[in-house]
C-alpha cells in the first residue's frame, strides 16, 4: 500500500505539493514512484521558468518507462532539486522528502492554492478507487 502523506495537496496526475515559506514545493506521489518503478532521470524544468496548472513541465525516466511530470499549479520555478541529477533514486526512497523535484513562486496564498487540490484522503480515494 502506498503512502499518502496528510497536509499535502494532491492532483490527479499524481503529483504533491505543499507551501512553505510562501513558495509550492512539488514532487510525485509515492503511489506514482511506485508505479513507475526504479528511476533513474528526472528532467524538470529551469529556475525562471513558467509552469502552468495540469500542464507538463518535465519527465521522469524508470527502468520501465518514461513518465511526464505534471504541475499541479501555475508559477515561476525558484529552485529545482538538484541532487536528483546525481541520484534520481532520492525519489524512490522519500518522494515526499529528499525526492521532492521543483519549487515554485505563486501568485496568492500558496496554502490556499495548495488547499484547493485533493486532499490526502480524496487522493487515497482516487488511486484506490473507492
Amino acid at each position: 500500500m502506498s503512502e499518502v502523506k496528510q497536509g499535502l495537496g494532491y492532483s490527479e496526475e499524481h503529483e504533491w505539493a505543499e507551501a512553505a515559506d510562501g513558495r509550492i514545493r512539488i514532487g510525485i506521489t509515492d503511489f506514482a514512484q511506485i508505479q513507475l518503478g526504479d528511476i533513474v532521470f528526472v528532467e524538470f524544468p529551469e529556475v525562471g521558468a513558467e509552469v502552468e496548472a495540469a500542464q507538463p513541465m518535465g519527465s521522469i525516466e524508470s527502468v520501465k518507462t518514461v513518465s511526464e511530470l505534471y504541475s499541479p499549479v501555475t508559477g515561476r520555478v525558484t529552485k529545482v532539486n538538484e541532487a536528483l541529477l546525481d541520484a534520481p533514486e532520492l525519489v524512490n526512497g522519500d518522494p515526499y522528502g529528499e525526492g521532492w523535484i521543483v519549487e515554485v513562486e505563486v501568485d496568492g496564498d500558496a496554502a490556499e492554492i495548495v488547499a484547493g487540490l485533493l486532499s490526502a484522503e480524496r487522493y487515497e480515494a482516487y488511486i484506490t478507487g473507492k
